[in-house]
C-alpha cells in the first residue's frame, strides 16, 4: 500500500487533532480498539454505518480547530453542552444526530455561542 486510505487519513487526524484514542474510536464505533487499528492500517473498510460517524467526527474535530486546541476539543467532544440539552456531542454524533452538533457550531461561528 503506497499511502494512506481516506478513513486511515480521517483517523489519523482525529487522533491528532482532535485528541482522540483509539479507544474513544472505538467507543463511538462500538468497535473493538483492534478493527480500529486495522481501519488505521487499511487492512479493512469501516461499515457504511462507522464510515459515516468518523466522516462526521473528522469534519466537527476540522471545525472545532478554529477555536480551540486538541486537548481542547477532546474536552469539548466529551463534555455535556447546554446547547445540547446536556447532550455529549459524542453520543450525538454515534446516535446519527451530527446535525445538532454542527448547529452549535454554526452559532460558534456567528458568534452567537451563549
Amino acid at each position: 500500500m503506497t499511502g494512506l486510505t481516506s478513513i486511515a487519513r480521517n483517523i489519523e487526524d482525529i487522533v491528532n487533532l482532535g485528541g482522540l484514542h483509539g479507544t474513544d474510536i472505538a467507543n463511538i464505533t462500538d468497535v473493538s480498539k483492534a478493527t480500529v487499528s486495522r481501519w488505521r492500517t487499511g487492512t479493512i473498510k469501516p461499515q457504511p454505518r462507522n464510515e459515516m460517524i468518523l466522516s462526521d467526527l473528522h469534519y466537527v474535530i476540522r471545525r472545532l480547530q478554529d477555536y480551540y486546541t486538541t486537548e481542547e476539543i477532546r474536552t469539548w467532544l466529551y463534555a455535556r453542552h447546554p446547547q445540547l440539552d446536556g447532550a455529549r456531542a459524542l453520543d450525538l454524533i454515534n446516535s446519527e444526530r451530527t446535525i445538532e452538533v454542527l448547529q452549535v457550531l454554526d452559532r460558534l461561528d456567528s458568534d452567537s455561542y451563549l
